[in-house]
């Protein structure tokens, strides 16, 4: 393609994103799914674009907006909700990055090539959530702020487990060391180090905005503050993600430390983001994530139809799975359909994609089969994540949901009004 038809294809993009969010808006059809399919095809369909001739810059974009919609949705968290959604993401999260994992790793193993590690690493992969899409989705969805919240934080987690635990099994696999007492100091060091920092470079900016005026000047100081961070800690090999959420949820709560003992350390007349600001990183955010979703449908790889119709029944049984892991892990307060929206929402991202091609490179038996199989569930649980999120805010499928997710609980937002209150 050339750069003229480039050009015109990426304005083409802007508008029909923009279309299609309004489509969203009247319908509740997401616009994720037709993003998706203009990808594929320009990519996988009729080949326009191939998303190997991005390089390297495919990987940073990726990176780019997942710093992005991490820091305007920290943005609009506060710290009652992240105080009552914190126990139940650490659970839900460990919960379904080990029943996924044992999952694909079971399915991998009777139904293809793939010796046991193999097929574990293909779990590990598969662990966890797209932030992109989880974050997108659960903010347009009718839930309680802390069951929003909880998705959110549980796609940032889940980072933690998808990128150690794979990367620890594919050294062991080429025959560096593999120490599990390492393994799980890393993760816990990982989660640590990352809200430590995120939250004390959080206290840092704020102190900053008041005595550099200049900053003020720019509508891009405090994104790049936030890639400065995000870099940084993944440089030392920590959770990225974690660090950049938890920066944006103190920024975002500058009122409520103002009444607390940590007022004494910050001016009597700090800085805060104003609506225009907001609203500007909210523009943004929505050009990039569609951008974002075009590139995951060129990204598809359609090259063994069984594969991919095994990735796709893999997809479909995880929805099924993600049933009780949401049973075990939720409160027993929580709306019956915020939980049945916490079961959908388990879509795959490119995080998987780029962990799913480092086998291949380092020449790992089976390579070619994990990044395949891959792909095809990034691409089934997102397209079924989102249509089955329309179904759900039609009501049309909350019924089979109510088998799992009885009374006493009330059955959603508007039922539980004091539980709503507390979130706020």
């Amino acid at each position: 393609m050339t750069t003229p038809l480039l050009i015109i294809l990426i304005g083409f993009l802007i508008f029909l994103g923009h279309y299609l969010a309004q489509f969203f808006q009247r319908t509740r059809v997401p616009d994720v799914v037709g993003l998706l399919l203009i990808g594929m095809l320009l990519g996988p369909v009729f080949h326009l674009i191939d998303p190997a001739s991005f390089g390297k810059a495919g990987r940073v974009f990726t990176n780019l907006v997942l710093v992005f919609i991490l820091f305007e949705s920290g943005l609009e968290v506060r710290f009652e909700q992240l105080r009552s959604a914190l126990r139940g993401t650490m659970s839900l999260t460990t919960f379904n990055f080990i029943v996924t994992t044992l999952v694909v790793a079971a399915l991998a193993q009777w139904l293809t090539d793939l010796d046991f590690l193999s097929s574990l690493i293909l779990g590990t992969i598969l662990g966890g959530t797209s932030s992109a899409v989880v974050t997108t989705l659960a903010r347009q969805a009718r839930i309680l702020p802390q069951t929003a919240t909880t998705l959110v934080m549980e796609s940032a987690f889940s980072d933690i487990y998808t990128l150690a635990i794979p990367i620890s099994l594919i050294s062991f696999y080429s025959g560096a060391t593999f120490n599990v007492a390492s393994l799980l100091g890393q993760l816990l060091s990982s989660l640590v180090v990352a809200v430590l920092v995120g939250v004390g470079c959080g206290y840092l900016w704020l102190l900053l905005l008041n005595r550099v005026p200049t900053l003020l000047k720019t509508r891009f100081s405090t994104p790049a503050f936030a890639f400065i961070l995000y870099g940084f800690i993944e440089l030392m090999q920590f959770s990225g993600p974690i660090a950049v959420l938890f920066f944006s949820i103190t920024l975002g709560n500058l009122p409520l430390l103002r009444r607390g003992w940590l007022s004494a350390i910050l001016p009597a007349r700090a800085v805060e983001l104003t609506e225009v600001e907001k609203d500007f990183f909210a523009e943004i955010v929505f050009l990039l994530r569609t951008f974002f979703f075009v590139y995951v449908g060129m990204s598809v790889v359609l090259d063994n139809f069984y594969l991919i119709a095994l990735g796709t029944g893999m997809a479909v049984l995880l929805f099924l799975v993600r049933i009780p892991v949401v049973m075990a892990a939720a409160e027993r307060n929580t709306p019956q359909f915020d939980m049945a929206m916490m079961s959908i929402m388990i879509p795959k991202g490119l995080g998987a994609a780029v962990l799913a091609t480092l086998p291949a490179q380092r020449g790992l038996p089976g390579g070619e089969i994990i990044q395949t199989i891959t792909f095809a569930v990034i691409v089934a649980t997102t397209v079924l994540c989102t249509g089955l999120f329309f179904l759900l805010e039609k009501r049309h499928i909350l019924g089979f949901y109510q088998l799992f997710f009885r009374s006493p609980r009330p059955i959603d937002a508007e039922a539980a009004p004091a539980l709503s209150k507390r979130g706020n």
